[in-house]
């Protein structure tokens, strides 16, 4: 499996939980349910555990990721227990809605969303792109005509490919296409393109950087983005007072230097504290 990376360990010391799956309460499907971090001293993070540089499982077992390092630092500094929950993303709102989580923090694009989730204010700049072997012969979005495309199934990529109302949605490009075929993680993705099973993979900017950081002699990714957009923490509707607690905290964190520096621990991983968005 050439094209699975191996996974840099730099988990979180702040965390109570390392891959060990927490199992939540049952909770009702309310608002209130979701703010129990407020009373119970819990901090509940829901993240896919594929999708480095965000979240993943490092090489010594543990958790870790940029959105990972960050929820800790917010729950240290609220004096709450962070418990990081691998989730399924195709269930993720399941997760939210029934109390599980209490809060969806794992590069998870706002546009598109808004409606459906209560977020911060943006706090990263993301690209949705599209990588291809550079054998391949495909140097455009237009390359990709005849061509089969993998993502993850219910990302944003997939959204812009296939939902006609989403503003500067890619449904004509993907029309074009042999086929669109969907996965539930990136490191199959990877492995497929590897395989030549499929030709290209629509991902997140940053996540692209990770998974062929090395191995730019075989993998490129198009000049031509499929669409510029942002990241945020996404709560339950409604549960705004989670979500400006949260939110408030991130603030402090860019005024003191501690988002930066969280950034900067992942510079090797495709993570530029440039495109870090809240209170600069």
């Amino acid at each position: 499996m050439a094209a699975t990376l191996m996974l840099a360990g730099c988990g979180s010391s702040s965390s109570s939980s390392s891959k060990t799956t927490p199992t939540p309460s049952p909770a009702a499907t309310t608002a209130a349910s979701a703010t129990d971090t407020l009373t119970t001293g819990k901090f509940v993070v829901g993240f896919d555990e594929d999708f480095p540089p965000y979240g993943y499982v490092g090489s010594d077992g543990q958790f870790t990721g940029l959105d990972l390092d960050l929820a800790a630092e917010v729950a240290k500094r609220n004096g709450w227990e962070i418990v990081y929950k691998p989730i399924n993303w195709d269930a993720k709102d399941l997760e939210i809605s029934s109390g599980a989580i209490n809060c969806i923090w794992n590069g998870f694009t706002i546009e598109g969303r808004e409606d459906g989730y209560t977020f911060t204010d943006p706090y990263m700049d993301n690209s949705q792109v599209v990588v291809v072997k550079t054998s391949s012969g495909i140097d455009s979005l237009n390359g990709l005509e005849g061509k089969t495309v993998l993502t993850q199934s219910d990302s944003a990529a997939y959204t812009l490919l296939t939902d006609s109302s989403e503003d500067g949605n890619k449904t004509e490009l993907a029309a074009k296409f042999k086929a669109l075929q969907t996965t539930p993680e990136y490191n199959t993705a990877f492995q497929e393109l590897e395989m030549g099973t499929v030709d290209a993979v629509a991902i997140d900017l940053p996540v692209a950087k990770f998974e062929i950081a090395g191995k730019e002699g075989t993998y490129k990714i198009l000049g031509e983005h499929l669409d510029e957009e942002h990241f945020g923490v996404g709560f339950l509707k409604g549960n705004t007072a989670l979500r400006d607690k949260v939110q408030s905290t991130l603030l402090d964190m860019t005024k003191d230097g501690t988002a930066k520096t969280i950034c900067q621990k992942y510079a090797d991983q495709g993570i530029n504290y440039d495109q870090w968005l809240l209170g600069k």
